[in-house]
């Protein structure tokens, strides 16, 4: 028999907060239940919880396989080296709309957030569902982009870090140390494996540019679709407490954190769960 959660949804499809579960206690069935709940709704909340790092990581180990902190950056510390620290004191900013790790031949399949130091306030998460987005594109601008693929590139965000910082070594992401960030090409429209559900795979934050097009169409595509993902009917936003934990599906949301915060310190701890090589339209049709 599987688990039934208590969901209270965000918004007619998107987004969902989970209500009496303890991620700490949750029996298997609840967790087969959550992994349901994140294919369908993208991103998860679950409140008052009291996950400590080892709780965190015992976590994601019974919903996937996790991956290193993060290809260039080490671990909080050598007890946990799958854990990224976020941290506003050293440079932990995401504000720019991004899909986790997608300079990577095979980004996460997903991602689990835990609050651990907050601003007295902002330091807000918004997330964007890009299966949503893909689906209110118009008809002949779901063809275009269904027939492309982009470079993405983490050299700007991390190869000065992954050279100065790691002196050119990184962590072992599936299987081998990284030392450099080559750019690697995904499709602009990804096919979810466990849905066949189209959704928008390109980022600010990482994607340099599509293949075979001019800069000038490549700019013009990509501010198109970045501005259609980005609509407020596509994204659910989150005011952080303590003890709070997010969950989100990386195959089909990309995710922005406010940086509004001044010189307030805020803390996030997050692992990812190991994903696959994503396709397009036409190599999974």
């Amino acid at each position: 028999m599987s688990a039934s959660l208590t969901l209270d949804p965000l918004g007619p499809h998107f987004g969902a907060r989970v209500e009496g579960l303890d991620l700490a206690t949750a029996h298997d069935d609840d967790l087969v239940a959550v992994r349901a709940a994140l294919i369908d709704r993208k991103v998860l909340f679950f409140s008052g919880q009291t996950l400590d790092p080892d709780g965190q990581i015992a976590l994601g180990r019974r919903l996937g396989e996790l991956t290193a902190s993060h290809p260039v950056v080490g671990g909080v510390d050598e007890a946990h080296p799958e854990i990224y620290a976020l941290d506003s004191a050293d440079n932990g900013f995401a504000d720019v709309w991004h899909t986790d790790v997608t300079f990577m031949p095979r980004p996460p399949l997903g991602s689990i957030l835990r609050a651990v130091t907050l601003p007295p306030s902002g330091g807000d998460t918004s997330w964007a569902d890009s299966q949503l987005a893909y689906d209110s594109l118009s008809a002949p601008v779901r063809d275009l982009a269904d027939r492309l693929t982009a470079v993405h590139d983490g050299n700007r965000e991390f190869g000065y870090y992954l050279a100065q910082r790691r002196g050119g070594k990184g962590s072992v992401w599936d299987g081998e140390v990284v030392t450099r960030l080559d750019p690697v090409e995904h499709p602009v429209i990804r096919v979810h494996p466990e849905t066949g559900r189209k959704g928008i795979f390109v980022n600010p934050g990482f994607t340099s540019h599509i293949v075979g097009v001019s800069e000038a169409e490549s700019r013009a595509i990509l501010d198109l679709l970045y501005a259609h993902l980005t609509k407020p009917e596509h994204i659910v936003r989150h005011r952080w407490k303590e003890g709070d934990v997010a969950m989100w599906d990386n195959r089909s949301t990309a995710h922005y954190a406010n940086r509004d915060y001044g010189t307030a310190h805020r803390v996030m701890h997050r692992i990812t769960l190991r994903g696959d090589r994503p396709l397009g339209p036409t190599a999974s049709g």
